[in-house]
Formats: structure tokens, sequence, C-alpha cells
């Protein structure tokens, strides 16, 4: 009989028969004694009361259970059709010779989800609130655009005059706070466009009107909200000297500089480019926007009771993406838990609840694809997992380390989620 427990947990209790269980002594003492040696026997053929006498029935006993216990459980979840999560807890409950092996499991279990029948209601709601919003390029958009293009290909010419606004200049500086420069505050040939505003409010001003080879020494205050808190809101003397002034030369936005791209004839061509490729950027902000605020309206409605260890493992699964994430910009997770000073432990309860939210989303998107009995082909499996195979061909030992099982049920699971977005977007 399977009890169910709280928190999607079950129990229930295992009968290996005297019939089998023995064998399993005796293939766990023929496996000790193939180790040892007892005489008058050849290795693995001696006895297993004999084994037990030289090594003792704990080990043989230990031996058994175990291979007793993984093959009895696998066969009673399979024939129960339990779609268990996590290992199981065993509790031997008679275990003697002559008996059978009975023991009790406690093991946590796939919830069972109910979407609340007026879902689809939300949905539809949420589908009329985006249908209104627009994803045409706007002119505002489509000249920030050619502005930023224009800004990347400026020409630094190096000039012999006063430092103006938007001009890049080299400075050699030192900051002082009571006499002692600060931690990181020396630099040479420090590279500044004049007007960023990258240092502290005042400092950049007071550069306008120095020429090349000038030095000056002025006081400014830190901000009260500076990042550093032992430098907010204190006076500071900062020393400068100019090095070379170059003055930024932007092209001249027309038919000459779209052709200097490479690829347009005119600047109406340029326009229109930006202008789709605004457009379809506009309309996949949208679309991930529509999508999240789905998947709001999916979980408010979800009704399931989670298994703690189903939040844990989300949670670890979080902390290794992060972990790339952090490798990938040349730190690790140790270094950025030490710069907040924070514990992992500390990570992982502050994720908890985004860990919630991630399964029972995924709860919810199973949930529809088994309620609408969406079905994605094989072919189209075997073609995107072609796709990321050949995507990390390159990645060392990736054909020795990939698990094509685990590969084929994850694209399979993200092409139903797909199927699922596209189905509500017609509600």
């Amino acid at each position: 009989m399977i009890k169910k427990l709280p928190k999607s947990q079950i129990e229930f209790e295992v009968t290996v028969p005297w019939s089998q269980w023995e064998k399993y002594l005796d293939k766990a003492a023929a496996e000790v004694s193939e180790e040892i040696k007892i005489a008058g026997f050849r290795p693995g053929k001696a006895p297993r009361k004999m084994v037990e006498q030289k090594v003792g029935a704990g080990v043989i006993l230990n031996n058994a259970v175990e291979k007793a216990v993984q093959k009895s459980y696998v066969d009673f979840i399979v024939k129960e059709k339990i779609d268990v999560i996590g290992n199981p807890a065993v509790e031997i409950e008679e275990i003697a010779e002559g008996k059978d092996l009975v023991y009790t499991v406690k093991v946590a279990v796939v919830p069972t989800a109910e979407l609340k029948e007026d879902y689809k209601k939300e949905i539809k709601k949420i589908n009329a609130e985006f249908a209104e919003k627009k994803t045409e390029a706007s002119e505002e958009e489509i000249a920030k655009e050619l502005e930023h293009i224009a800004n990347s290909r400026v020409k630094l010419v190096t000039v012999a005059r006063e430092i103006a606004k938007d001009d890049s200049a080299e400075i050699d500086f030192t900051v002082l706070v009571d006499g002692v420069p600060i931690e990181g505050g020396t630099s040479k040939k420090h590279p500044l466009v004049i007007g960023k505003g990258v240092f502290i409010p005042g400092f950049e001003e007071n550069l306008i009107g120095m020429k090349e080879g000038e030095e000056k020494e002025f006081e400014l205050k830190f901000p009260a909200e500076y990042h550093k808190k032992d430098l907010a809101g204190r006076m500071a003397t900062f020393k400068v000297k100019i090095g070379i002034v170059q003055e930024r030369q932007t092209p001249q936005i027309d038919d000459e500089f779209a052709k200097s791209l490479g690829e347009f004839e005119n600047l109406a061509a340029l326009k229109k480019n930006l202008k789709e490729g605004i457009e379809e950027e506009n309309s996949h902000k949208l679309s991930e926007e529509k999508r999240t605020k789905f998947l709001e309206k999916i979980v408010d409605s979800l009704k399931v009771e989670l298994p703690e260890i189903m939040i844990r493992e989300e949670v670890q699964k979080m902390m290794l993406e992060f972990d790339q994430q952090t490798q990938s910009m040349g730190m690790n997770i140790d270094q950025y838990l030490a710069h907040l000073k924070k514990e992992k432990k500390d990570l992982e309860k502050d994720w908890e609840p985004q860990a919630e939210k991630r399964v029972k989303s995924a709860l919810a998107l199973r949930e529809i694809v088994k309620q609408e009995e969406i079905k994605v082909e094989a072919s189209e499996i075997e073609l995107e997992m072609n796709k990321t195979v050949q995507y990390y061909k390159n990645v060392k030992d990736f054909d020795k380390n990939i698990d094509m099982e685990r590969l084929y049920s994850y694209t399979k699971g993200i092409l139903e989620n797909e199927e699922v977005f596209k189905m509500l977007d017609k509600i």
C-alpha cells in the first residue's frame, strides 16, 4: 500500500521473499570470498556461513541489503509507475535468517499539479492587452541608432588647444584625502571623454580650458551617496596633469556615411534596415514580456504542493548557471560571494523564492502539455539535438561527456514549451 505524505512525499513497504533474499546473501558471500582465502575452497566458492565466520556477518549483510534494496526498489516504482525525485530514505523493518527482507521507503514524487479551469480567461485578457501595443519603430529610435553608429566611428584628431566639452584627453591624476593618496586613486595616461560624467561631479568641469602639459590642483567633495562609504561626503584634493588632447570628429549622417558602411546605397536604405531591425527587436521584447505575463498568471492559477527537494535542486541548478556566468566574466562564485560579504548558504536562501517560481512554471507548462495533448515529432527533436551537438562539437571531451538520453528529454521539453506558448498566443 502506498501512503501519501505531506509535501508530495509517499511511503510504501517492500518485501523481498526469502527465496530471493537468500540468493542476494549467497551472492554477496561469494563476492567477498573472492577477495579472501579460505582453506579448502577456491576463491568465490566457500559456503556463506564460513565466509561470515571469517569476515563477520555484517559485511555480507550490508552488501546483500544494498543490492537487494536497489533492485527491488526500482522494480517497485517501475511496476507502480511512480515518478520519484531524488534518493529514497530506506528503513529496514525486518531482517533475519530464513525470513523475508522487509523495508520501508519514503521518497519525494513529482507533484500532481492542477490548473484552475478559468486560467484561459486570464490569458485572453493578456493577449488583448498586448494586441494594442505597437512594435513600429519611431523616428526618434531610428535617429538614436544612427547616432550610436556615427559615434562608434568617431575620428580622434590631436589638437593644440584648450580642452572643450566632448573632447578626449589622456590625464595623469592623484586623489588625496587628508593629504594621503586613496586606494586606486592614482593613474597615468588615463583616457577620458569630457562630459561623460565618469568622475564625481565637478571633476571634468575643472579640466575644461586646460591645455596639454598643464597641471592643476583643486578640491571636491565626494557625493554623500558615493559607493565607497569611507569616502562618501569627504573633501578630497585632486592633482591633475593633462596629456594629449583630441577632438572627437563625428561623421556627418548622410548618403556618403551610409555608403561607408559597405552595404547601403544611401541613407534611406540604411534607415530602412535600422527600422526593420528595431521593429524585430521590439516584437521580440513584447513576445518575451507577454510570455512572462503568461507564466505569472498560470503559476497563480496552479494548485500544487512542492517537495522541498525540487526547490533545493533548482537552487543548485541556478547556482551552477551563475557560476558559469561569473567565470565568463573572469571571476568565480567564491570571489563574488567575498565581494558581497555573503556565504553560499545565504545566496541559496535568497534564491529559494525564485527557484520555487521556476519549478512551478515548469510544472504548469508540463500540465498544459498533458491537458492539451501537445506532441512534438521525434524528427523535430532530433533536428534540434543535432544543432546542439554541432554547436558544442569543438568543446573538449564534449562527445565523451554528453548524455544523449538527457539531451533528448531536455530538447523535447523545450520544444513542447514552445508549442504551449504558440497555443496560448491564439487564445
